[in-house]
Formats: C-alpha cells, sequence, structure tokens
C-alpha cells in the first residue's frame, strides 16, 4: 500500500544528493544525471500513484498520516517523523517533484561543462528533499526543518558561482533576510505550542492536534501568531518588506532561478498560510492584513519591472508580484484561489525562467534585453514556448493564468476581508504585468537584432534537453487553467472540489451574482489587452516614444529604474544603524571595560603599596617575631634540660602536685 512508502517520496532525492556529493566527482556525467534526474523523477511517480489513489477514495476520507518513527519523546511532548497525505500536500508533492523533474532535465544541458556538476545536481537534489519534506510534514516543527532545509539550499545555489563577489553577496543577503522572516516564524509557533499546551496540558505540534485545540486559544493570541508565522511569510515568499533578496538572487544558475524562484521555495509562505488555515479564520485581522500586504506587493513590484532591462530582473520582480497576489487569494479566505494560482505559476513562470535561460545561452551570456532582438528567427522553440508563458502571465483568456488570476480578483472583490481597493491594486497589478512582459517580449524577440556581431554569429536554438522541458511546461502553461474554470463558465471547478476537504472548516466566500463575476472577468480581460496594446505601440510601433517619455517622466523613470532606492535605504539605515549601534556598543563596552581595567590597575598598584608595607610591618613582623620567640622559648626550655634524673623527678612530682590542687580546689 502506498500509504506506507510516501516517505520515499522526499527521501529518494535525499539519497540523490547525497551520492552525488560524496562520490559524484568520480562518477561521469552520465551517471550523476541518472542519480540526479532519476530520483527526483521516482519520486514524481510515487507522487502520480500517490494522488490516483487519494482519489479513488471518498472525498471525506482523503487523508492518511504515514508514521515512520518517533522523533522526539520527552514526557508528554511527542513529535513523530510524520507524512500527511492529502489534497493540499498531493497537489503540493505534485508540483514539486514534476516541475523539479523538468528542471533537472533541462540542466543536464544548461549546466554541461561546469567544473562542479555532481555538486550543482547535489544541492538540486538536496532543495528538492527540503521542499518535499516541508510540504509532506505532519507537525509545524517537522515543517520548519524543510523551511530551514530549502533557506541553506537557496543559499548553495544562488551563491553556485561564488568566484564571482555579487554571487556570493546575493547568497548571503537571500540566507540574511530569510533568517530575519524565520526568526518571526520561530516565534509564532512558539506561541501557539505554548498557548494550546497551557490551557489542555497536552505538548503536541502536530497539524491534528492543533486543529483540535485551536478554538480555546483567544482570538488576540490567535493574531498575534498569525502575524508572526506571516512575518516567516514575507522572508520566504518575498513579500514586502522582506522581497528583496529575490532580485538578486537571480545571480545563480537560471534552472536554480526557475525551481527556487518560481515554483518551490517562494510558494512555502503561501504553502504555510494554506496549511494553517483553520487558524488565520479565527483571527480575521491577520487575514486582512495578508491581504494588503500581498495586494501592495503586487502592484509595488510590478510597477518596478516597467523599466527593468535584465531579462532575469524582469522576471523576477514578476515573480514577486504574483507572489503577491497568491497571498491576497489566501489573505481574502479564498485559499483554493490562492493555490489554485500557485500552481498555474509553477508552470508559466518556471518555463519564463528557463526561456529566458535558453536565451542567455544563445546570447553567450548576455541579460540585456537591449543588446537582444530579432531571435524569433534563431530561437524557433524558446520563442513560441516564451511566448505561450507571456500570454499565460498577462491573463490572456484560454490560458493558465487567466482562470487563476480571475478566480483570486473575483474572490477579493466580494470578500468581506477584501474589497475594492485590494481589487483595484490587483487589476492595476494586472495591467503592468501585461505592459511589462510584452515590452520583454518584443525586445528580446522580434525587432531589429541589437547584439554585436561575434554574438549573432553564434546565436542558436538550444539543445533538446533544454527544448523539451520548454514544451512540456508549455503545454501546461496553455492548458493547466482548465482544472479550476469558474462556476461563470457552467462547469464545477474541479481544483477547488478536490481542495475542499482542506478547507471544509474554514471559512466561506459569500455568494456573488453571475452577472458581477462577468463584469468583473471582462474588466481583467480588457486591463490585460490593454497592457499589451500600450506596450506594442511602444516599442513596435513608435519606437522612439519610451525615451521620450523616461525623459518626460525622468524622476519618476529614476526611481523606478533604481527600484526606490529600497536597496540603497537598507543599506544606509538598516544595516547602517546596526552597524552604528555595534559601534556605540563597542564603544560603551571599552570605556567601561578599559574604565574597569585601568581603576583596578591604580587599585592594585595602591593595594601593591599597602600589600608591601603590610607585609613588611604585620607579617614580616609577626613571622619574625614567633621566630624570636620559638627561639628565645627553645633557649629557656634548653636550660631545663640538664640530663640530672633527679631534677627531672623533682620537676614530675611538682607537677603531679599541682595538677592534684587544681582538681581538689
Amino acid at each position: 500500500m502506498i500509504e506506507h512508502y510516501i516517505w520515499l517520496i522526499p527521501f529518494l532525492p535525499l539519497i540523490g544528493a547525497a551520492t552525488n556529493l560524496l562520490i559524484g566527482k568520480k562518477l561521469p556525467h552520465a551517471a550523476v544525471n541518472i542519480i540526479a534526474v532519476g530520483s527526483i523523477s521516482l519520486s514524481f511517480v510515487l507522487s502520480v500513484i500517490t494522488y490516483v489513489h487519494l482519489v479513488s477514495l471518498p472525498a471525506e476520507q482523503r487523508q492518511f498520516v504515514d508514521v515512520v518513527y518517533p522523533w522526539i519523546g520527552l514526557g508528554s511532548f511527542q513529535v513523530n517523523l510524520s507524512f500527511l497525505v492529502d489534497p493540499l500536500s498531493t497537489v503540493m508533492i505534485l508540483i514539486v517533484s514534476g516541475v523539479g523533474s523538468v528542471i533537472h532535465l533541462y540542466s543536464v544541458g544548461y549546466m554541461h561543462g561546469d567544473k562542479r556538476y555532481s555538486r550543482y545536481f547535489g544541492f538540486l537534489n538536496l532543495f528538492a528533499f527540503a521542499m518535499l519534506l516541508l510540504v509532506l510534514s505532519n507537525s509545524i516543527l517537522l515543517m520548519f526543518v524543510g523551511w530551514e532545509g530549502v533557506g541553506l539550499c537557496s543559499y548553495l545555489l544562488i551563491g553556485f558561482w561564488f568566484e564571482k563577489i555579487e554571487n556570493a553577496r546575493a547568497g548571503m543577503k537571500a540566507f540574511v533576510v530569510n533568517r530575519i522572516g524565520d526568526f518571526g516564524f520561530i516565534v509564532g509557533f512558539l506561541l501557539l505550542f505554548t498557548a494550546i499546551g497551557m490551557k489542555t496540558g497536552t505538548w503536541s505540534l502536530d497539524y491534528g492536534a492543533i486543529k483540535s485545540s485551536i478554538n480555546i486559544v483567544p482570538t488576540a493570541i490567535l493574531t498575534i501568531v498569525g502575524i508572526m508565522l506571516f512575518v516567516g511569510a514575507t522572508g520566504k515568499s518575498a513579500q514586502i518588506p522582506l522581497y528583496i533578496w529575490l532580485p538578486d538572487a537571480m545571480a545563480g544558475p537560471t534552472p536554480v532561478s526557475a525551481l527556487i524562484h518560481a515554483a518551490t521555495m517562494v510558494t512555502a509562505g503561501v504553502y504555510m498560510v494554506a496549511r494553517m488555515n483553520f487558524l488565520y479564520v479565527l483571527a480575521p485581522d491577520a487575514l486582512r492584513l495578508i491581504a494588503i500586504v500581498g495586494a501592495l506587493t503586487a502592484f509595488f513590484a510590478a510597477t518596478i519591472g516597467l523599466v527593468q532591462n535584465d531579462i532575469k530582473k524582469v522576471l523576477a520582480y514578476s515573480t514577486v508580484s504574483q507572489l503577491g497576489y497568491m497571498f491576497i487569494g489566501v489573505g481574502v479566505g479564498a485559499f483554493g484561489a490562492g493555490i489554485f494560482h500557485l500552481m498555474t505559476h509553477a508552470f508559466f513562470k518556471a518555463l519564463l525562467f528557463l526561456g529566458s535561460g535558453s536565451v542567455i545561452h544563445a546570447m553567450s551570456g548576455e541579460q540585456d534585453i537591449r543588446k537582444m532582438g530579432g531571435l524569433a528567427k534563431k530561437l524557433p522553440i524558446t520563442t513560441a514556448t516564451f511566448l505561450i508563458g507571456t500570454l499565460a502571465i498577462t491573463g490572456v483568456p484560454g490560458f493558465a493564468g487567466f482562470f487563476s488570476k480571475d478566480d483570486i480578483l473575483y474572490s477579493a472583490y466580494i470578500s468581506p476581508y477584501g474589497g475594492k481597493f485590494i481589487w483595484l491594486l490587483g487589476l492595476m497589478g494586472a495591467l503592468l504585468t501585461a505592459f511589462y512582459m510584452t515590452r520583454l517580449v518584443i525586445l528580446t524577440f522580434f525587432g531589429k537584432p541589437r547584439m554585436d556581431h561575434h554574438t549573432a554569429e553564434h546565436v542558436h536554438e538550444s539543445p533538446k534537453t533544454m527544448t523539451i522541458p520548454l514544451i512540456i511546461l508549455a503545454v501546461l502553461s496553455a492548458v493547466g487553467g482548465y482544472l479550476g474554470m469558474p462556476g461563470a463558465f457552467g462547469v464545477h471547478n474541479v481544483f477547488a472540489q478536490f481542495l475542499e476537504p482542506v478547507f471544509a472548516s474554514g471559512f466561506k466566500l459569500p455568494e456573488g451574482s453571475l452577472s458581477l463575476e462577468w463584469i468583473l472577468m471582462g474588466i481583467s480581460v480588457l486591463a490585460a489587452f490593454s497592457g499589451i496594446g500600450v506596450a506594442y505601440y511602444f516599442y513596435a510601433v513608435n519606437m522612439e516614444l519610451p525615451a521620450k517619455t523616461a525623459e518626460s517622466f525622468k524622476t519618476a523613470y529614476t526611481w523606478l529604474l533604481n527600484k526606490y532606492y529600497v536597496d540603497e535605504f537598507y543599506l544606509k539605515y538598516v544595516v547602517g544603524g546596526v552597524m552604528k549601534l555595534k559601534d556605540l556598543l563597542s564603544l560603551f563596552d571599552s570605556g567601561i571595560i578599559d574604565g574597569a581595567v585601568n581603576g583596578t590597575a591604580k587599585l592594585g598598584k595602591k593595594l601593591s603599596d599597602f600589600d608591601g608595607a603590610f607585609d613588611r610591618i604585620v607579617v614580616d613582623g609577626a613571622v619574625n617575631a614567633v621566630g624570636d620567640g620559638v627561639v628565645s622559648a627553645g633557649g629557656v626550655l634548653r636550660k631545663l634540660q640538664t640530663g640530672l634524673v633527679q631534677n627531672y623527678l623533682i620537676f614530675a612530682i611538682v607537677g603531679i602536685a599541682l595538677l592534684l590542687s587544681f582538681v581538689l580546689l
């Protein structure tokens, strides 16, 4: 039975990682490929078998736990190494292992010839293990182990080409920023653990135990817990104010960007909020905060993406923006809609990142879209698949992003935790997304070539190990959205129905009218086509207009180009403030310590002088007096030792007489 072999899904990539990291250097590349791609592919096969088994069960029975062994046992506190399989975790393992397998295959061609080839695949497998552990865990403590694991692997993979100092710095930046968020996560789950334990006397971190006792915790405590857990999510999922690490993380190999920053790690925060839905529905203020932060992030990051010129930086800010949409979904209580967009985003964003990698590969490492153009003729497969990914992310009807984004915007409009302001920010973000993605496509693939002659001569389509993954992801980006078609089309939302048991006890969105749903859908589509049309006019019809517009709005353009100077602000005031505080404390410490040392030295000198006099007068005098006394006494007593027995007898008789007199008297 598959229930007893769930542990193999995360542990197969772990075995692959251990093998390649320990002996991979001694193996040929073909063997490294088989181990790395094979292990994650087997995990995907087991995930599919798990899904088939799960859907064969009645809806109310679609949940089971695979207990591997007791992990921690301290009195009444027990934590097992156990895995939870339900519709939510099944969706996640299919995404992680499925998209992960495609990216591993793509890496075979992209990383060919790298001097640390086996190490790269070892880290990639290790990351897959940590992410699968995170989404399958049956306790928040085991989730945290996976949570920290993906953070560590992200550091290792972002800074993989550490010979360049900017790559090493990007890895360290990601690690440090994530640790800030993780502090909030730790505070949140420890506070929840303590609150439930103090109330019930039962100390457990399993989801089931937490869920059964959650109603006895005061709302104020749940709100604080929800906010602190969300602080952790802002780090992992790159939301305001901790989004700053993700754009710099593009320093890593492009497949890493696709895996970590499109399909897996950055979605960990969204998954966590969805998994803890039973807590958040009891803390509505925390939900509202999540929705507001998500909406602000979606709009804020989209504005920055308008003027970026690095192909991967554009996609990076796009990722930050799309993660904002996911948090809008879970923040307004539409947990299923948030997870639905997580899935479709994994398809089209992984496709776009891998497509950008194909472009960079063809351009001999060039990433500036101002030096591209005219690549459609030489990169037909890359161009076609990249275009499909663009249509999906911009929300063109029929493609995956259209269905999931529309679901989120509609839910935001009708939810009491959302409202028109949240909906409007999401709508504006959708318009801007359509603009900058169309700009990216035109400048990269169409128009006149702008690269140098040497680069133009070497432009060629990528090998099949890279183009086949692009085709697979393009198909998923085109048809994946039909799993969650809205009720306005007169069909059942299959995806929402599948996830319904996980969110059955949660918040229910109010019923909206069919006409309102169609109107909002029409507005969303109009926004998407407006963004596409304006970008086409700017960059394909009147190509002098972008420069004129930038000159006319020079201040705004400069702020956007420099990303609102957020990094500079953090560096000067946050990092600089911490360094000044360190220096102040150091000065304070040195003042106290130096003063104490100097004072002690002076006191020691005085004590030493006093001690010298004391030694001479008192100690030495006492010692000398004792010695002199002993000598004098010895001289007196020596005279008594005459050697005459009669004298000794007289002394004895006198002594006895004195003793008897003392006793009698």
